[in-house]
């Protein structure tokens, strides 16, 4: 039982680790790409996941999973310098609930905005 545990915790780790790096290299591709995203002032959360690509949501959900909690600063500001500022609420509360981090909830969140309108 303790030696299962210990693999489940490498693994994890290691899965972490992955998203962490996948995430700051996406961040390098989307800072470059995106700088700014154009999204009305008043516009609201489902309003702006569809001016928003997928690949800042994709970010977003690698940072949460490989930073666990302390991926809400960092989202907070990335959202922020991004004018995603409707997104940054639902991705601090989402990173702060425990064990949701697997759950990649802003590209679920982003598949909902475009399908459902």
């Amino acid at each position: 039982m303790n030696e299962t545990i210990q693999t489940f915790a490498l693994y994890l780790g290691i899965s972490m680790l992955v998203a962490l790096t996948l995430a700051l290299l996406l961040l390098v591709f989307v800072w470059r790409q995106v700088k700014r995203i154009d999204v009305p002032s008043d516009a609201t959360f489902s309003e702006t996941l569809r001016h928003t690509p997928l690949s800042v949501v994709i970010l977003i959900d690698l940072l949460d999973f490989g930073l666990d909690f302390l991926a809400a600063p960092f989202a907070w500001i990335i959202l922020d310098r991004l004018g995603l500022k409707a997104l940054r609420g639902v991705s601090a509360i989402e990173a702060a609930i425990p064990f949701t981090q697997g759950i990649p909830t802003m590209t679920l969140c982003w598949l909902g905005a475009r399908l459902l309108r």
